[in-house]
């Protein structure tokens, strides 16, 4: 073996029960909740949200508009179960939840919100018209 080897053996030695033993102790700490990334896009009558939401279903996603403000919440799909002759030996996919509230310079119509999940994104049209009142808006 080589004198360059034998470093690159030695730098490698350990790495991956260091991998796993990170990930045993992420494991044991509770699913951690995620901001989506998101775009704003202003167009004459409404804005264009849209949030990067992948492994989420439509169903686990909420939304509220109230005044200026919007709040999104949603909770991605956990692993699937795993059979009863299979034993887990390294997890690192989770049930991650997802929030993100903004404020966006003019009131909103609940009314006229509509909120879609397409692959992965989540597209939000809010209209920009004065607004009294908070709003659950249904994801379709």
């Amino acid at each position: 073996m080589s004198r360059d080897s034998r470093h690159l053996s030695r730098l490698f030695d350990g790495s991956l029960d260091r991998v796993f033993d990170a990930a045993r102790a992420a494991a044991r700490e509770p699913a951690a909740s995620r901001s989506p990334a998101l775009d704003v896009v202003v167009k004459q009558v409404s804005h264009r949200v849209q949030l990067d939401m992948p492994g989420v279903l439509k169903d686990a996603v909420t939304v509220f508009v109230e005044g200026r403000h919007v709040t999104v919440q949603a909770e991605a799909a956990g692993p699937e179960a795993k059979q009863d002759s299979e034993r887990v030996i390294y997890r690192e996919r989770a049930a991650p939840q997802c929030a993100r509230s903004f404020t966006l310079p003019l009131e909103l119509d609940p009314t006229e919100t509509t909120a879609r999940l397409e692959h992965g994104v989540l597209t939000l049209t809010l209209s920009k018209r004065g607004a009294r009142s908070a709003a659950k808006i249904v994801v379709n």
